[in-house]
């Protein structure tokens, strides 16, 4: 009887991989091919990222280099601001540069005043 309890047991070792007609995989191959399925999966998220943080790193240069054109647009623009006001100073310190001023002014608000007045009329007229 001895004999063929070890038979049945050499038998059972020999066919416990086998189940239903098919192999049947130990807990460690699973979890291994688990972890493989895991590791493919982080290394396809850590490609992605790196494309991604590596197309966020160049839009960040192009707007820095945009920036920095503006910065310098910005400054020279400053410039011009301060010689321009510069000479208005100039002109508003004597008081015959005032009156002239003022003169220009009230023209150029007649002006506009006028140009309203006739638009209107030829609406009026004609629309």
């Amino acid at each position: 009887m001895s004999y063929r309890r070890d038979q049945r047991s050499s038998r059972a070792s020999l066919f416990d991989d086998i189940e239903e007609g098919g192999l049947r995989t130990s807990s460690r191959d699973i979890d291994e091919r688990d972890n493989d399925k895991a590791i493919d999966s982080l290394h396809d998220r850590v490609s992605y990222l790196k494309r991604l943080t590596g197309d966020i790193h160049e839009e960040v240069e192009s707007h820095n280099r945009i920036l920095s054109q503006i910065g310098n647009g910005m400054d020279s623009t400053r410039g011009i601001m301060a010689g321009t006001m510069g000479r208005f100073k100039a002109v508003f310190e004597k008081k015959a540069h005032r009156r002239m001023c003022k003169l220009v002014v009230c023209f150029v608000i007649s002006f506009l005043a006028i140009c309203y007045f006739i638009r209107f009329l030829f609406q009026f007229l004609y629309g």
